[in-house]
């Protein structure tokens, strides 16, 4: 079982995906191994990848290990749910919006897109995109809650939300100044977990490659762990190894190590 994040691993920070990789995931998943994408993105983000790499069967790990699919080519989405975890965004956003005003918030609705306090830059939500009063946007029971700044720089953000003591929940910074906030306990790791029981994967033959520190925990969980070369120096040193940078198809010689 191979567990692979999707930005800034699969694709690159441009969201291309290069051919030697869908080549690479194509040849895995054809010889018996269970590719199982574990992203931070939404399911409506999340299975265009899919698509594009040719899987139609197995499962996947979106929204940080909130949401869990099984995918179905039978279904008119191509999937199912399996696994929902919510929790109340309300006092995280409550205690953000005092600590940093002015922040973009966004809450996801399962299977549709956000529902935003005010836009986000093109192109970083995906889905359809709602802006609403900040009383309906507390209220929403959510899988995920994203926090943008985008003209601060990420080690700021990072020492910011660090400051605000988030409680009750699960959080992660990504490259940018990026915030995903998941119901507490909730990662990729438990949400594959769960997978890897459901498939009876020994635990010893599980493979996670990711490149964030969102992807901290999957990384611990796997037997082997395989940090990119262009993730953050604590995301590396959580790993069991490295490989080449995204831009260097660094993913490649990772799953052709499990066929070769």
């Amino acid at each position: 079982m191979v567990c692979l994040d999707i930005d800034g691993t699969t694709i690159n920070h441009a969201r291309e995906l290069s051919p030697a990789v869908q080549e690479a995931v194509q040849t895995v998943a054809d010889a018996g191994v269970h590719v199982v994408m574990a992203t931070g993105r939404a399911c409506v983000a999340t299975m265009p990848i899919i698509r594009t790499l040719g899987i139609s069967q197995g499962r996947a790990v979106c929204s940080n290990g909130a949401v869990t699919l099984k995918l179905d080519p039978h279904k008119r989405k191509g999937y199912k749910f399996t696994e929902v975890v919510t929790f109340d965004p309300g006092p995280s956003l409550r205690l953000l919006q005092d600590k940093m005003p002015g922040a973009l918030a966004a809450v996801e609705e399962l299977g549709k897109g956000f529902k935003v306090n005010a836009p986000f830059p093109d192109g970083e939500l995906d889905g359809k995109i709602r802006v609403v009063g900040w009383d309906e946007l507390i209220d929403t029971p959510a899988t995920r809650v994203t926090l943008r700044q985008p003209e601060t720089p990420v080690e700021d953000f990072l020492a910011q939300v660090h400051a605000v003591g988030l409680h009750g929940v699960s959080y992660a910074v990504g490259f940018s100044a990026w915030l995903d906030i998941a119901p507490e306990g909730v990662s990729k790791a438990s949400a594959l977990e769960l997978v890897r029981r459901k498939l009876g994967v020994d635990p010893s033959d599980t493979v996670a490659v990711g490149d964030q520190r969102n992807d901290l925990e999957m990384l611990s969980w796997a037997a082997r762990g395989v940090a990119m070369g262009n993730a953050p120096d604590e995301v590396k040193a959580a790993a069991d190894e490295v490989t080449g940078h995204v831009d260097d198809d660094g993913l490649v010689p990772v799953l052709r190590s499990l066929i070769d």
